[in-house]
């Protein structure tokens, strides 16, 4: 975890700049719990960040993932990320959670129900591994 949130950090301060970045009425909810000071924390950290919306089409399409992707009920939330990632056609999903995100198994699924839907899947990827930008850029 602390090695997480070094690299986390160590992104923030040396890449973030290379990336438009938006986060979802999804994510504010969830930095929002928890200890009320690492909260606020949270929130100062996005809050000049676009907010995506959680749309019809964003609910229509989580629901399509929870049929299609054989992730637990206890992964709603991350169904949802997914989701919205998809619809607006985002290049990247950043995470950490590689038990349901960044899982190789559940890309190739998601990659498969999306071509069927004729939707592009973003590239889902640990900050890790968008620590060192490629010479040439993005």
């Amino acid at each position: 975890m602390a090695a997480h949130q070094q690299i986390t950090h160590e992104w923030w301060q040396q890449v973030r700049t290379d990336f438009d970045i938006y986060i979802s009425e999804a994510v504010l909810d969830e930095i929002s719990a928890g200890n009320s000071e690492a909260a606020s924390r949270r929130l100062t950290i996005v809050e000049e960040m676009p907010i995506l919306a959680l749309s019809e089409e964003v609910g229509s399409l989580a629901i399509e993932y929870q049929n299609e992707l054989g992730l637990p009920y206890s992964a709603q939330l991350d169904i949802v990320h997914l989701a919205c990632a998809v619809v607006y056609e985002l290049d990247y999903l950043l995470t950490w959670n590689c038990k349901h995100l960044a899982n190789g198994v559940i890309i190739q699924r998601l990659n498969v129900v999306n071509t069927t839907l004729g939707r592009k899947t973003p590239v889902i990827i640990t900050p890790e591994e968008l620590l060192e930008i490629p010479e040439g850029g993005l």
